[in-house]
């Protein structure tokens, strides 16, 4: 096996492997929408009251909105998933003999010889559990997940979007006047967005460095973006605020 993977090799037979995925997708989404929130805010000429409560509303909303759209994604996927198993139970309980030529057919594509073909075939159907996985994989192109609660991915998914949005939001929350809370605010999101950008190097297995500097540049992409629609919708509007 290749260096790189031996160590991610390691998280991933484990539990909480199963939910890096659903951290790093959070707490990216998390930083950039406040941040967007906040520059479009600044960009507007918001003062502070305003951007709190613009924040918290886009914290909170989209934090709950992104939880539960991650469970009924997963959730979706394992119904699905779910039924398509039953059709093929069924099918190889009615019609054994055509799910058989099937098999036949798959062996033929891998190269089975013609002399090997029936006996590879009563080995593959001899197990019905074992047989339906092999329908499952090579008939429909359906890798089953091993998930145990879209529950908990749609939580930590949330969680994650809370705990990482909430921090450019930080200095506003907390009223710092020392330096600008702007300025604050942008090197707490860039330090956060290149810490989420590498951590996805566990699932990658790219270069944490890259990884972490193409999320600082996709987050401050959106970020300038809002920032520059705010102070035009409000020269555009003549908004005086």
């Amino acid at each position: 096996m290749h260096e790189k993977f031996v160590h991610s090799e390691k998280i991933h037979k484990t539990k909480h492997g199963l939910f890096i995925g659903d951290f790093v997708y959070g707490a990216n989404d998390g930083i950039v929408t406040t941040f967007a929130v906040i520059s479009g805010a600044i960009g507007a000429s918001l003062t502070r009251e305003p951007i709190i409560i613009l924040g918290l509303a886009s914290l909170i909303a989209d934090g709950i909105s992104m939880g539960l759209s991650n469970y009924l994604a997963i959730n979706s996927r394992l119904d699905y998933q779910k039924q398509e198993r039953l059709r093929e139970v069924f099918e190889v309980e009615r019609f054994p003999d055509k799910e058989r030529q099937e098999v036949r057919e798959i062996l033929q594509n891998w190269g089975v010889p013609e002399n090997k073909l029936e006996e590879f075939v009563n080995i593959l159907t001899k197990d019905k559990d074992q047989w339906v996985n092999l329908m499952m994989r090579e008939e429909l192109g359906i890798f089953e997940d091993k998930i145990e609660s879209p529950t908990k991915h749609g939580i930590t998914t949330s969680l994650s979007f809370f705990l990482s949005g909430s921090l450019p939001l930080l200095p506003y929350l907390l009223g710092l006047r020392t330096w600008s809370p702007f300025l604050i605010s942008v090197t707490a999101t860039a330090v956060s967005l290149f810490v989420v950008g590498a951590l996805r190097t566990f699932i990658t297995g790219t270069n944490w460095i890259k990884s972490g500097l193409q999320m600082l540049t996709i987050g401050g992409l959106a970020a300038f973006a809002a920032y520059f629609v705010g102070g035009i919708v409000k020269n555009l509007f003549g908004l005086s605020i």
